[in-house]
């Protein structure tokens, strides 16, 4: 028989909970306490000194009326004259005189065609106007004869027509065989080539033995007696130019005087300018293709003033900001203003803005000074300037 053992209900001691709520109880009111000791007794620190005053470098704003624009206008030195030579008709290269880097002279034998089949020619034309003369001479002595026996009234009329007709033909013939002859000596002549002017030889196309086409370029030969530059200006900078005055143009680091000898007055479609033609001389050691440039001094009518490009930042739609100290609180504080670039040269850039005389421009350390800061401004010379820096001297 199987024995049933009771088990014992277990039943939650209420002692033990109470004494459990109890020491919970002890261990917060203990942490309390040691909060409120430790807790200083001026309450939590808050930031109440204002910031130090970033010191920056400032100048003094002086408007201006207008500003003088220093520009430089570019162009190449060339010759003013300039040849690619060739022969009139075609034919074999007999002889070539001269080769590139050679100096020439006016009227100097260049090049030579072999001209034996032509001289054969005129050899031949020579001899038609030989026998053409003869036979107009004789058609001319018939004449005259014939004539003298019609006054004595022994030959019609008639005849000394038929005669005299003869007499002019034979003159057409002399004429023909000698404007052939002419033609050939022309031939021949043009079958050497002279040099036009003085220069130098730039390039040598063909040598001895070449079957050259009437025209084809042999040699290429430019003036060094006569440069010129060929430099493009705006049309609203030709009121500087006066022809028949010497200007200073800058060729290959050095400074040359140069005598303006037209402008065309044409604007070239493509870059908008008009062509400055001036005279160098050969002593001023220019030399063809060097690039030649012209400065021109210009005055704009331009309220605004200079600036160092270090005090300006750029703002939006184009325009820059530069930062102001102004008078607050008996201090100094960064104030923006914008401002538009007018021109830019170098280190520096004419603006124009709401800015006044008298106001101080901050001119660098914009990345450590943000609108608004408190700062001391310090007017200081750059470069030995004295004190109240102007743009002139950074």
């Amino acid at each position: 028989m199987e024995t049933h053992i009771p088990q014992r209900e277990k039943k939650p001691n209420f002692l033990k909970a109470l004494l459990f709520l109890i020491v919970l109880g002890v261990i917060g009111a203990g942490l309390g306490v040691a909060a409120m000791a430790l807790r200083p007794e001026e309450g939590p620190k808050v930031a109440t000194a204002a910031p130090i005053p970033i010191s920056a470098s400032v100048m003094t704003v002086e408007i201006e009326s207008d500003f003088d624009l220093v520009e430089s206008f570019t162009g190449l030195v060339t010759p003013r004259r300039s040849s690619a030579l060739g022969f009139t008709t075609g034919g074999r290269v007999a002889e070539l005189h001269v080769d590139i880097g050679d100096r020439v002279s006016e009227d100097q034998r260049l090049a030579v065609l072999d001209t034996r089949s032509l001289q054969a020619q005129l050899d031949a034309a020579n001899a038609q106007v030989v026998e053409a003369g003869a036979t107009e001479t004789l058609a001319r002595s018939t004449l005259a004869r014939q004539r003298a026996l019609r006054d004595q009234g022994h030959v019609s009329q008639q005849i000394v027509d038929e005669i005299a007709a003869q007499a002019s033909a034979a003159e057409a013939r002399l004429t023909a065989a000698r404007a052939q002859a002419n033609t050939l000596r022309v031939q021949i002549d043009l079958a050497e080539i002279r040099a036009p002017f003085d220069g130098v030889i730039t390039e040598r196309l063909v040598d001895e033995g070449v079957i050259t086409a009437p025209g084809q370029p042999v040699l290429e030969l430019i003036e060094t007696g006569a440069l010129e530059a060929r430099i493009g200006v705006p049309s609203s900078a030709l009121e500087g130019l006066v022809p028949g005055e010497t200007y200073t143009l800058t060729v290959d680091g050095r400074s040359i005087e140069a005598s303006l000898r037209t402008q065309t007055g044409i604007i070239d479609d493509r870059r908008r300018t008009v062509t400055a033609i001036f005279e160098i001389a050969e002593d001023q050691g220019a030399a063809p293709g060097a690039v030649a440039r012209l400065p021109m001094d210009r005055e704009i009518s331009e309220h605004g003033l200079w600036i160092p490009l270090t005090a300006l930042t750029e703002a939006n739609r184009g325009l820059w900001s530069v930062l102001v100290a102004e008078p607050a609180n008996g201090g100094w504080t960064a104030r923006p203003r914008l401002v538009e670039i007018v021109h830019a040269e170098g280190p520096r850039a004419f603006v124009r803005g709401p800015l006044e005389d008298g106001e101080l421009v901050i001119l660098d350390g914009l990345q450590r000074i943000a609108p608004g800061q408190p700062v001391t401004p310090r007017e200081e010379s750059r470069a030995g300037a004295p004190s109240g820096v102007r743009i002139e001297d950074l």
